[in-house]
């Protein structure tokens, strides 16, 4: 009898396996993420990203499709621009073109697929990634962006110090901020994507590949909740092609696997707003299928056949990870340990065990506030805020996850009730 041989093994290792393939683009979009909440002015999202315009959705793709980030990478930077004053249709934008190819993926694809794919798949993202900019605009547009105009007017409290002493701060809001408010919900999606990723044979992709419609279909719903990044696809898509599936339908798994899966869609959901993540989801679904119907209908086949041979042993398809991917797994589940276990542990001392003075008779500088409303930390940074101001604070704890906010001072009761709701929550 061998422990692998076990159900919870067979499911265990390609868990395991699949947080080793996405370990270096989360531990890279986050980073880029602390990098632009603390390096980049405010000003800049203001002046390209911050207006629902068509000049504000072709920056972020210009931006975008240079990075070499994949769809579970793109998310913390896309909530972080998000955040720091991003218009939706901006970030929608930005969330399409950017995954579905990069400047690493781009040359894999020239090595592995030849030229066409290569030109074609950076112009794909481009036109997807502006009609999905195009439809937020449209579709978002009696819906007021309330969020962008807090986030705008809310002031940099971190500008000043040194190079180091900002990227300190850059590394804490990427690997302890940040991924302690989205950790808990990716950690949820990449247990459900591993599933379906496992659970769907690699057979199954070229099962109707006689039928051109029918094929793109069946590999949308196989790519879309399943991941995989952008390089990653590419001896997929190689395969696809050898076992005879068309190049355009090679294409629809090449934009749709890249640009979406679980993950990403339960984080946006939350993050961005259900109609935002269904302009999201439809724009990448629709795009890749008339991409991959143009491909097919109006580009000569020979284009994308000539260097497919042999793809498997160029572009590494399979076999055990290298020391990168290794060290990136035990680095982030490290992060998600102490993002979700001892920081939240590290809090509660701070509101547990004080008894709050409405409840009690004897008077104290101690009041606890139960807040409703809050997501994250930027929630509770801005909840913090609207107390701090009022007269009377001498200090003020705020912790989203508990829903408790910790202040001193002399200030009434009425007062920070009706500071945290003029910031918009319960009190």
């Amino acid at each position: 009898f061998s422990p692998m041989d076990t159900f919870a093994a067979k499911y265990l290792m390609p868990f395991l396996y699949l947080l080793e393939e996405m370990a270096p683009f989360l531990l890279l979009g986050f980073l880029i993420a602390g990098l632009l909440h603390t390096l980049v002015p405010r000003s800049f999202y203001g002046k390209w990203l911050g207006q629902d315009n068509l000049r504000s959705v072709l920056a972020a793709i210009l931006i975008g499709i240079p990075l070499p980030l994949c769809s579970c990478g793109v998310i913390p930077t896309a909530v972080s621009m998000r955040k720091e004053g991003a218009s939706r249709s901006a970030v929608t934008s930005f969330l399409i073109a950017t995954p579905q190819t990069g400047v690493d993926s781009i040359a894999a694809t020239w090595s592995v697929l030849g030229l066409p794919f290569a030109i074609l798949r950076p112009v794909a993202a481009l036109l997807t990634a502006l009609g999905g900019g195009v439809a937020a605009l449209v579709g978002l547009r009696r819906h007021p962006d309330t969020q962008l105009g807090q986030a705008a007017a809310e002031a940099r409290e971190q500008d000043g110090g040194g190079f180091f002493r900002r990227l300190t701060r850059a590394l804490h809001y990427a690997y302890v901020t940040m991924l302690g408010d989205i950790g808990g919900r990716l950690l949820a999606g990449l247990l459900v994507a591993g599933l379906i990723t496992i659970v769907v044979p690699d057979e199954f992709f070229a099962a109707y590949a006689g039928h051109r419609i029918i094929n793109m279909l069946v590999l949308l719903a196989i790519a879309v909740p399943m991941y995989v990044c952008a390089t990653g696809s590419i001896p997929i898509a190689a395969a696809l092609i050898l076992k005879g599936v068309s190049p355009g339908a090679a294409l629809v798994f090449l934009m749709a696997g890249p640009a979406v899966n679980f993950a990403s869609v339960l984080v946006l959901g939350r993050q961005l707003g259900r109609r935002t993540t269904v302009i999201y989801v439809a724009s990448v679904v629709i795009g890749a299928l008339v991409m991959g119907l143009f491909t097919d209908l109006c580009l000569p086949q020979e284009w994308f056949t000539g260097r497919i041979r042999g793809a498997y042993d160029v572009c590494c398809a399979g076999g055990h990870r290298d020391l990168l991917h290794i060290a990136s797994a035990v680095l982030l589940a490290a992060l998600l340990v102490n993002c979700l276990v001892v920081e939240r542990l590290r809090r509660r001392p701070s509101v547990e065990g004080r008894q709050c003075p409405c409840e009690s008779n004897q008077s104290s500088d101690i009041m606890i506030v139960k807040v409703k409303g809050m997501k994250c930390s930027h929630c509770a940074e801005n909840v913090r805020k609207a107390i701090a101001a009022v007269p009377g604070v001498s200090d003020v704890t705020v912790d989203h996850v508990s829903g408790e906010a910790v202040v001193g001072g002399s200030a009434s009761r009425e007062d920070i009730c009706n500071a945290v709701i003029s910031a918009g929550y319960e009190a």
